[in-house]
């Protein structure tokens, strides 16, 4: 009698703890979804303002072809909207990407992120020719969604210098760093069109590729 007492006393403990274990896992279960859903709001509020600004740049330059407009006016909101790409990506979408890899609400939104720099950069070019301006344009493809270790590193330390040069020549440079593998199909042909074939490639002014640097100076050398 003693015994089966002990048993379906050592029962009841077990079970109570069950449900405790269960209670817990539901919650973080649900705190961790209000978390990455938290995560895709705010990079979603952060795309936002940036298709904003960049269809407000976009007017600007379409309006060039109908009435005489200040270039300094639109080169100025040009040189702007490349400092907000950049301080995106240094900054507030990095960090939110990894706390958060494998999730498909970042992944989406770093689509269209790249679609909106793809779109900067294509208007880039246009205000660049129009108004015969000489800053550079710092285009990065890269590896995103799975790069390997030996891709990761080299990524790295690719970020690492263009992030110097970013700082050191300040509105010389439009840095646009762009997801090469994100299947987006405009963006695939632009890759095939400039004949991009391994990831990382930076490509400088629409004209130089490179695939492999030591320091800074290979890449300073082609900004003048």
């Amino acid at each position: 009698m003693e015994i089966k007492k002990a048993f379906r006393s050592q029962k009841i403990v077990f079970l109570k703890a069950l449900v405790v274990t269960l209670i817990i896992f539901n919650i973080g279960v649900y705190m961790g979804y209000k978390l990455e859903a938290s995560r895709a709001d705010k990079i979603n509020a952060i795309y936002l303002e940036s298709e904003k600004l960049l269809l407000d740049q976009r007017i600007q330059k379409e309006a060039f072809d109908i009435i005489d407009l200040d270039c300094d006016d639109a080169i100025k909101a040009n040189i702007d909207f490349a400092d907000k790409i950049f301080e995106e990506a240094l900054g507030t979408i990095h960090k939110y990407e990894e706390a958060n890899r494998i999730n498909d609400a970042i992944i989406f939104q770093h689509q269209r992120f790249d679609l909106l720099r793809t779109l900067f950069w294509i208007n880039s070019i246009k205000i660049k020719e129009k108004c015969n301006s000489n800053y550079h344009h710092i285009v990065y493809f890269y590896d995103y969604r799975d790069p390997s270790s030996e891709q990761r590193g080299k990524q790295n330390f690719f970020s690492n210098l263009l992030e110097e040069i970013k700082k050191e020549k300040g509105d010389e440079v439009m840095l646009i760093p762009i997801a090469g593998d994100n299947e987006l199909p405009s963006i695939d042909l632009l890759i095939r069109q400039y004949n991009i074939t391994e990831f990382p490639t930076i490509l400088i002014d629409e004209k130089v590729k490179i695939t492999d640097v030591k320091n800074k100076r290979d890449i300073l050398k082609y900004l003048g």
